[in-house]
Parts: structure tokens; sequence; C-alpha cells
């Protein structure tokens, strides 16, 4: 038996089998795809295959939110804790 007729030459789907679309980005978190993109994946030409696998990697920056760090955590602890004054109002000069 021939096992040539299952031999394909198209690029392979990005899917990780994380499927899960993100509420904003409204891209799958997995493969980085949209809804669209992912639903016609199988009747794209290879051309437009090879243009959104090489666009993958720039669509992580929209899933990923950076917290602010440091600074973002002193001004949210400022904001719940007050201004951070501790001089009293008597003893200012």
């Amino acid at each position: 038996m021939n096992d040539q007729v299952w031999t394909r030459d198209e690029i392979e789907s990005p899917c990780v089998k994380i499927c899960v679309v993100h509420p904003q980005a409204r891209i799958c978190t997995g493969c980085l795809r949209s809804i669209d993109e992912i639903g016609a994946w199988s009747q794209l030409s290879p051309e437009d295959r090879s243009r959104i696998m090489t666009e993958l990697p720039g669509r992580k920056a929209l899933i990923t939110k950076r917290r602010g760090g440091r600074g973002a955590r002193l001004k949210r602890d400022e904001h719940e804790h007050g201004s951070g004054d501790t001089q009293r109002p008597d003893t200012a000069t």
C-alpha cells in the first residue's frame, strides 16, 4: 500500500490545542490566529498560510498585558492606603 496519498505539501497548522479566544484581541491565545483564519485555514492558499505564520509572533503582544511592575504597585498601594504622607499635621514645618 502506498502512503503517498496521505502526504501533503502544505504548511502545517500552528494549532497547539489551547483554544481560548482572548476577549479583547479576538485571537486564539494558543495559536494566535483569528477565528476567521482558523475557520478558513484548510481552504487558504500556501501563500496566505505562510503570510499568517509570519505575522503570528508579532501578535503575542496583543494578549500579553504588563501589570506595571513596582511603579504600578506603589501607585495602587498609595491609592488604597491614602497619600502615604505619614507626617502629622501638627508637626508640619
